[in-house]
């Protein structure tokens, strides 16, 4: 029986090709993200035509698809050159985690995949459910800052504080997270993290290595509970920073294995 729906898909960011793999329908794929890590066979065999702010259009336009598929205003560069080079775009713009659950139905969807993708949905929120109800057995629940760029200090986008909430954590800047773009949650400076104390700092700089020591050594920081205590922690950006699957699974897990331990030293010391 042909495929219905798109059969030649370029995923330029990682979530869509993660997906359509769990889905099953990893032979519509014909390149995909350079930054793809998940899974691994994807690597290994489809072609690799984009970062996350450029693409090799030409090499896209080559494969001959019928649908591109991407993530944001970052990539709306992209977007608008396939478009005018006669490609159909879907740039999603999903930033809390239930627009991600929806994002996998609405690919699923567009695939003629639909009931897999319902139930894949279902799987995923169930599990986030099951973090959520250990969760809510920790006895005190540690003040977190999640960094997403070190120079300048950027907080965590939406869905990555909801994690950090699902996982027993209360992130320290609530009001910035339901900024969208990153430019709104730059910090001027320091002030306001030192104020709020964290007791747990994640870091995960876009693909860039986190460093602990350098956060440590920063100016005034030796007052905050996170460097006193050692909790200043990578999550790797491909577990938590692609609005997919990766970040609804071993994302949340990364930060509930450290809340969960940070909540057992709590306890020992009571």
């Amino acid at each position: 029986m042909p495929l219905g729906g798109p059969r030649r898909i370029v995923c330029l960011t990682e979530e869509p090709t993660e997906t359509l793999y769990l889905l099953g329908e990893q032979d519509r794929i014909v390149g995909i993200s350079g930054f793809t890590v998940r899974p691994k066979e994807a690597r290994r065999d489809k072609p690799k035509v984009s970062a996350f702010t450029s693409a090799k259009v030409e090499a896209i336009l080559a494969l001959k698809p019928d649908l591109a598929i991407g993530f944001s205003d970052i990539q709306a560069d992209i977007a608008a050159e396939l478009i005018r080079r006669g490609v159909e775009v879907w740039i999603a713009n999903h930033r809390s985690v239930a627009e991600i659950l929806d994002y996998v139905r609405r690919l699923g969807a567009l695939v003629g995949a639909s009931a897999k993708a319902e139930a894949l949905a279902d799987r995923l929120a169930a599990g986030l459910d099951a973090t959520a109800e250990t969760a809510a057995n920790l006895a005190v629940r540690p003040r977190v800052y999640f960094e997403e760029w070190d120079a300048p200090r950027i907080s965590g986008i939406r869905w990555v504080s909801e994690l950090v909430g699902i996982a027993g954590g209360d992130d320290i800047f609530p009001e910035l997270a339901v900024e969208s773009l990153a430019k709104r949650r730059i910090l001027a400076n320091d002030d306001a993290i030192i104020e709020r104390a964290p007791q747990i700092v994640f870091g995960s700089w876009c693909g860039k290595k986190f460093r602990p020591e350098q956060v440590a050594a920063r100016p005034g920081w030796d007052s905050v509970p996170a460097v006193r205590d050692g909790f200043l922690i990578e999550v790797k950006s491909p577990l938590i920073l692609q609005p997919g699957p990766a970040a609804l699974t071993e994302g949340v897990a990364e930060l509930a294995r450290h809340i969960q331990r940070w909540s057992a030293l709590q306890n020992a010391t009571v």
